[in-house]
């Protein structure tokens, strides 16, 4: 089968692999779409270290059941589905808990780490076991449920917020995860949603995307929030989508004395943290990592339009031309948002 592998750090070969085998439990899907995600060019480049050479990446994807493993009930050849990123066991203390994600097992589609290799779907094929599999929809096109799995990490990300009908709340950051927090924070009931970015463009599209208020990131950007929300004290709760010491610290300021903060964003390992301003204030911090049962309700929410994802929808792209797109949204280019790449 052709495929799009990452060979070395910044260096992607397309050609031809291996098929998958299918295994008991898995089906093998014919990929029509997969995105690239945010942490497939942090990965490109090594700066996260779970990409490590050579790995088929990619693992925000649909497409069809072209075979299946023994054991595999409910689905038939040729059904429509998306998939979840996340392999767990179904077996253990965290996933009866229903906390999947936090699953000792746990391994991810499209990432070589330390501990494990998975190939992702960046391919023709792939295979995955079929406790995590979900139907696309009538309607729903393979482009529009290839964004589940993001959008799964929005809703997951707003869940661990303890958010009441009518609260105030601040996006820190509206890159694409960004953007979809700010529609999972309006489905989820919240009140005034504040967008704040560096990107007056990005801050113009949350906006369209149903922010109340744009806010950009300036050094009086603290005051600009406080004055948006309409009091001094702060907004009820506030979502960190960046992972960098001054989103942080402003997403922690910003929100009022017995408020809350999530963390999604995870783009450094360690950052500066207010602890002070946490613990004389009594703000709760809860950390947010990718999902655990949302991605069902995700798939519900695109196609039923609560959560719109054609607008950030930058490019859909031949799979053989990834290596370019690779290195357009590693070099930031002015408003790309997401490309989906089709084999």
């Amino acid at each position: 089968m052709k495929a799009l592998t990452l060979t070395g750090y910044g260096k992607f070969e397309f050609g031809e692999v291996d098929e998958p085998i299918v295994g008991e439990g898995e089906v093998k899907v014919r990929v029509r779409a997969c995105g690239i995600c945010g942490s497939d060019v942090h990965g490109m480049d090594g700066s996260s270290g779970r990409r490590i050479p050579p790995i088929i990446m990619g693992h925000e994807a649909a497409g069809e059941i072209v075979e299946m493993g023994e054991d595999v009930a409910g689905w038939q050849l040729g059904d429509r589905v998306t998939f979840d990123s996340t392999v767990y066991c179904g077996e253990c203390e965290a996933c009866k808990k229903g906390q999947i994600n936090l699953c000792p097992e746990r391994n991810v589609l499209g990432v070589s780490c330390d501990d494990y290799r998975r190939h992702g779907a960046f391919a023709e094929f792939v295979t995955v076991p079929q406790h995590i599999l979900y139907a696309v929809p009538e309607g729903l096109s393979y482009e529009e449920a290839a964004f589940a799995e993001p959008v799964s990490i929005a809703l997951h990300g707003v869940s661990r917020l303890p958010l009441k009908e009518g609260d105030s709340a601040v996006v820190v950051g509206v890159g694409l995860i960004g953007l979809l927090v700010v529609q999972a924070l309006k489905m989820a009931g919240a009140g005034k949603v504040i967008a704040v970015d560096v990107d007056e463009g990005r801050l113009a599209l949350a906006k369209e995307l149903g922010a109340d208020e744009g806010i950009l990131s300036d050094e009086k950007a603290l005051q600009k929030i406080h004055r948006a929300v309409g009091n001094d004290d702060g907004a009820d709760v506030a979502v960190e989508v960046v992972g960098f010491s001054p989103t942080i610290q402003l997403a922690v300021n910003c929100v009022r004395k017995g408020g809350a903060v999530a963390c999604v964003g995870n783009l450094q390992a360690e950052v500066q943290f207010p602890l002070q301003a946490v613990v004389t204030r009594e703000l709760s911090v809860f950390g947010s990592c990718a999902s655990a049962g949302e991605y069902g309700e995700a798939v519900k929410a695109v196609a039923e339009g609560k959560i719109k994802v054609k607008p950030l929808m930058s490019a859909v792209a031949d799979l053989q031309d990834g290596g370019d797109w690779f290195n357009r949204l590693h070099a930031r280019e002015a408003g790309l948002m997401k490309v989906i790449l089709k084999p």
